[in-house]
């Protein structure tokens, strides 16, 4: 069956790579601030800012099947060097920009709909001066099982939690070749992961591969959240 689907955030990164598997069995709706890299596709464009603006839902279908939620950040400091502001910021972009967005959404989402969010390994693995990140994507994985239990069977809706993946987002810790080796050598399987790698649970999650899962919390981190092989 050909699925109506929604991305947010999808013009870059693991949202950009999924689009484009996507495409070739659905249609793909694309909600974000930049349209650059999706002039060559055939996907429906919506401009929004998680940050700021109310998703203009008169341009989605009836029925959406699927629904992605991918904007993040990566704000790594010391708690001491974290005001306030940033936590409300990070708090904004990664929880309450996606509560909205579902909140508006929702009312179209198909029996048998999948819903996917993002968390981040450093939700289940404490690491230093990931406070405020951890602190925003630990509340999409509680806010995604409650979420789950209230509308199964109707929804499902699951969680994928990352390590450090090669896209824009992560270029300032992964800009030479000195930084990806270090950062690869911290995984089990020592190498960072590639959007792809992101993309392709995402979109067993979407497909009718996955229907007896839903509440899950699913690890694609390199096997950094389960081995400790030092």
């Amino acid at each position: 069956m050909k699925k109506n689907i929604l991305l947010i955030g999808g013009s870059h990164g693991i949202g950009l790579s999924l689009a484009k598997q996507l495409l070739e069995n659905h249609k793909v709706y694309i909600a974000s601030r930049t349209n650059d890299d999706l002039e060559s596709l055939d996907v429906e464009y919506i401009k929004f800012d998680a940050t700021s603006d109310e998703l203009d839902t008169s341009s989605l279908p009836d029925e959406l099947h699927g629904f992605v939620y991918c904007p993040g950040n990566i704000n790594l400091k010391p708690f001491k060097m974290m005001s306030m502001d940033t936590f409300e910021e990070d708090m904004q972009l990664n929880f309450f920009g996606m509560v909205k967005v579902l909140k508006g959404i929702l009312p179209k989402m198909a029996d048998g709909g999948s819903i996917v969010l993002f968390s981040t390994v450093a939700v289940g693995v404490g690491m230093p001066f990931h406070t405020s990140v951890a602190a925003a994507k630990g509340a999409i994985e509680g806010f995604a099982k409650s979420l789950a239990a209230e509308y199964a069977p109707k929804l499902r809706v699951n969680v994928i939690a990352p390590s450090l993946v090669d896209t824009p987002l992560a270029e300032r810790l992964l800009n030479n070749d000195k930084k990806k080796e270090k950062m690869a050598e911290r995984h089990p399987l020592k190498r960072v992961g590639e959007a792809k790698d992101i993309a392709d649970i995402a979109q067993f999650l979407l497909s009718d591969n996955s229907t007896w899962m839903t509440g899950q919390i699913i690890g694609v981190d390199g096997g950094m959240s389960t081995l400790n092989i030092s």
